[in-house]
């Protein structure tokens, strides 16, 4: 039985992923390094400190500020979200369709609660989420299940009573570890992804998924 209902943020309800690519690749640039859109698909869904750690590694850069460049690429994002971010279609008819429903909602998204914090504020949406969950505060970001973990406790819910709503695999992975029921809804070029399968549904958007359960 689902007793609350958990979000995912970026890619979920703000189309704010192609942000943290701009950012990304603009701050590594700057290293010299070439990160390309393609190449950032494996590291959506996780933390900025975990992608800016990987990408370090794999362009094997040993003398590089890591916490200028991790604030290089906060700031650019969340001058992007206060500048131009937008709801995704579906949003708020599914804010509004659980909330009628009267189960708590959370957010536990990757980006740090600034981030966070920006996105709700800009889009108006803080007003449906009971609890706020960032996994900057967790030892491990997705898809470590930990920031859905903290979410339930947090909701007062038990994680198999808990239904994830998640765009990438990380997430949808982290999600599944933590026993919860997830509903996946990929990026338009993600969504023939054979390893959503895991995900115990699939939506091409949020309007999907209500029209589903409208009828």
């Amino acid at each position: 039985m689902i007793k609350a209902v958990i979000m995912d943020m970026d890619g979920l309800l703000i189309d704010s992923e192609p942000f943290w690519r701009i950012a990304e690749i603009a701050a590594f640039k700057k290293v010299g390094a070439v990160l390309t859109d393609q190449m950032l698909g494996e590291t959506m869904g996780m933390r900025n400190d975990d992608v800016v750690r990987h990408w370090l590694a794999h362009f094997q850069l040993k003398d590089v500020n890591f916490g200028q460049l991790e604030l290089d690429i906060l700031a650019s994002v969340q001058e992007q979200v206060e500048a131009s971010g937008k709801l995704l279609p579906g949003v708020i008819e599914t804010l509004t369709f659980f909330k009628k429903q009267q189960l708590p909602m959370a957010i536990a998204s990757s980006s740090p609660m600034g981030i966070i914090q920006s996105v709700v504020d800009t889009l108006g949406i803080e007003k449906y989420f009971k609890v706020m969950c960032s996994a900057e505060f967790e030892e491990f970001g997705k898809p470590h299940p930990a920031v859905f973990l903290s979410a339930a406790s947090y909701l007062r819910v038990a994680a198999s009573d808990c239904l994830v709503f998640e765009d990438s695999m990380n997430g949808v992975i982290a999600a599944k570890a933590a026993k919860m029921n997830c509903i996946a809804i990929p990026a338009q070029q993600d969504y023939n992804d054979k390893r959503y399968v895991i995900a115990d549904n699939k939506f091409k958007s949020l309007l999907d998924f209500i029209a589903l359960e409208k009828d």
